[in-house]
């Protein structure tokens, strides 16, 4: 099999990554390019940064070795309705001479795709934004959240921004000292961390600040949160406890209690070691004491793998996991 490839991308808001691998497991080419996702930055921009991520991936690749694609995208249900969408898209596939089909999966989908190959399971992804799913047969099934930082998103990078500055604001308010993480989200807003002799005059400041800007990049200041409570503030723990029972809450929605299916963390708040996954996995071992906890890995050789399945010659696919997407072992 190792003269097929598959080529696979990761589509985010800010980055988009593509691999083309082998079903042996070569990783033959990669690409990076900036942000493609068609909704945040309109079609056209996004299928530019699209060819641009799959010309690096198949700089030293035939394009007509490569059978299967898949691209993992936030908001592929918006892309699939779009026809002008789908079509640049396609006309960018075309530009990097592949001539193969792909597929379009959101990426709650390809996260969990890149924690385990059980067709089974749930995942919970915190970043920006925040979302669960329950995943049937490989096949995103009941969804929790994601509902945007205005109506949900609870646990999100954005909604501790959003929090820490709610804080800030009502201990300003009351006169009280900002203490140490409203200190950093003072200097992150209003370049000092020094309250005015009068304090409504700063509470204008940090309004203003925050009113310049799009409310989504209150998720800018997750950052401050997270490190305010690795420094042991105790406004950032209690952050940081309360964005995890948020987020564990929002996966009971939809996972039935004592279910041992995995369990995929992915996202910026809860790949690796963060204080957040911390919390989470605890409440999750509590609550799923029987369930395998894994971490999201590579998204781009998920998406690749995803596309591999439907290959006739891929008979075994949980085998071929391994081999294109590199394990990550259950976090301790």
């Amino acid at each position: 099999m190792s003269g097929t490839v598959v080529i696979g991308l990761d589509v985010g808001g800010t980055s988009t990554r593509a691999l083309a691998v082998t079903l042996d497991g070569v990783r033959l080419g990669t690409g990076r390019a900036g942000g493609g996702n068609p909704t945040s930055h309109g079609a056209t921009r996004a299928a530019g940064e699209l060819l641009t991520a799959l010309r690096q991936a198949l700089a030293d690749v035939d394009p007509h070795r490569v059978r299967a694609g898949a691209i993992g995208l936030a908001g592929a249900g918006r892309l699939l309705a779009d026809p002008a969408g789908r079509a640049a898209f396609d006309d960018a596939w075309r530009a990097a001479g592949l001539r193969c089909r792909y597929a379009v999966h959101g990426d709650a989908l390809v996260a969990y795709a890149s924690g385990t190959a059980s067709p089974t399971g749930t995942v919970l992804v915190a970043g920006t934004g925040a979302i669960a799913a329950s995943v049937r047969d490989l096949r995103l099934d009941r969804i929790g959240d994601g509902h945007g930082w205005l109506l949900g998103d609870l646990g999100s990078g954005f909604w501790l921004g959003h929090q820490a500055v709610r804080r800030l604001l009502a201990t300003l308010d009351a006169g009280h000292d900002p203490g140490g993480l409203g200190r950093r989200i003072l200097t992150a807003l209003a370049g000092t961390d020094e309250v005015a002799e009068r304090p409504r005059d700063t509470v204008s400041a940090v309004v203003q600040a925050v009113t310049r800007h799009p409310p989504v990049e209150l998720a800018r200041l997750a950052p401050l949160v997270v490190d305010a409570a690795v420094a042991g503030d105790p406004a950032g723990v209690a952050l940081l406890d309360a964005a995890g029972t948020h987020l564990i809450a929002t996966v009971g929605r939809i996972r039935p209690p004592g279910a041992a299916t995995p369990l995929v963390l992915g996202g910026g708040l809860l790949t690796g070691d963060t204080p957040l996954a911390t919390v989470v996995r605890a409440e999750a071992r509590r609550r799923w004491p029987g369930a395998p906890l894994r971490a999201a890995g590579d998204g781009a050789a998920a998406a690749a793998w995803l596309a591999a399945r439907d290959l006739p010659e891929v008979t075994d696919p949980a085998t071929l996991h391994p081999l294109l997407i590199p394990p990550i072992s259950d976090r301790k």
